[in-house]
């Protein structure tokens, strides 16, 4: 008499079927409800600089469009670190958004991969590093501070906020490229960076736009050149690195939302379907550009690519001038 099985393993695969159909159905179901309740933006930099800034407009406007409110926690510390941990170590529920800015793989012993935690949703706005001087400082353009640094080694000061950010690495890159020796004063922050540069306690700053572009335009800061492939509208006069001979000096600061790892792609679907209109509002647009810098909608896949090239491009510049990371 044959050894009767089949009947079993024909119910097992009958239940295992059954179940993953449940799951998908009751993931679909989860989905199609969502957002039943608050969301959470973790923005891992201090309320009111520009990271912070942008991620309460977004909040504000995804709010209004997901008919929930999205509450924007501060977690700064540790070059970002802090915030991005938590971000990696909440749960896959579709409640929890991280605003990301390159850079945030630079640390040593982060406690997260940037590629395996998350999920990434879209790209928010690309804003580039631009290059600035006190006007006392007898220079105009790129070359004249490379003739400059030259001329006396050592003597030539430039500003940048501290170690890990791309501000940072940006002069450190500027140095390598030109064999120029200057001098990189750090400051806590865009703010005191920018007074300084106001009162000539440093020639030169690789600062973000929106501390300065009211001196720029009053004429007591001199903007030399815009660190992207691209001028920026809100200084449509000032030429990019490029255009001043050095287009591998590319120094732009990419933000954009992401999820913990695991989170449902119809989930995900839906925030970069609500996103992509927002930065393609002309409201945002202008507020953007009135930062300095651009609005950049992308596919969760384009915003992946763009994390490994930046990621990846900065980390190599890392190991190839020996730089030290502090958090």
């Amino acid at each position: 008499m044959p050894h009767r099985t089949t009947p079993k393993v024909t119910n097992n695969i009958a239940a295992a079927l059954l179940a993953t159909a449940f799951c998908f159905t009751s993931g679909a179901a989860r989905a199609d409800e969502y957002p039943s309740h608050q969301i959470q933006l973790i923005v891992p930099f201090p309320a009111g600089g520009g990271v912070d800034t942008v991620g309460r407009v977004v909040a504000q406007k995804l709010g209004e469009a997901l008919n929930q409110q999205v509450l924007v926690i501060n977690r700064p510390g540790a070059g970002s670190v802090i915030g991005v941990r938590d971000g990696a170590k909440s749960a896959p529920d579709g409640y929890t958004i991280l605003m990301l800015v390159t850079g945030a793989s630079l640390p040593p012993d982060t406690g997260y991969d940037l590629a395996k935690d998350f999920s990434p949703v879209g790209l928010i706005a690309s804003i580039p590093i631009v290059i600035m001087a006190n006007p006392d400082v007898p220079v105009k353009n790129m070359t004249d501070i490379v003739a400059l640094a030259k001329k006396e080694p050592g003597k030539v000061t430039i500003g940048t906020p501290p170690s890990p950010t791309l501000n940072y690495f940006g002069a450190e890159q500027f140095k390598s490229l030109t064999a120029t020796d200057v001098t990189i004063v750090t400051y806590k922050g865009t703010g005191p960076l920018t007074n300084d540069l106001l009162g000539g306690h440093v020639m030169l700053a690789f600062n973000t736009l929106p501390p300065a572009i009211g001196n720029i335009q009053a004429g007591k800061l001199r903007a030399i050149a815009v660190a992207s492939p691209e001028r920026l509208a809100a200084i449509p006069d000032v030429p990019t690195t490029g255009e001043a001979g050095m287009p591998a000096l590319d120094i732009v600061q990419y933000y954009g939302l992401v999820m913990p790892a695991g989170t449902p792609k119809p989930i995900i679907d839906r925030l970069n379907k609500e996103l992509r209109t927002i930065v393609t509002s002309e409201d945002f647009k202008k507020r953007i550009v009135a930062a300095g810098g651009g609005p950049a909608p992308s596919t969760p896949a384009e915003y992946a690519t763009n994390i490994a090239r930046e990621e990846g491009k900065w980390a190599a510049l890392i190991k190839q001038l020996g730089l030290k990371v502090e958090q």
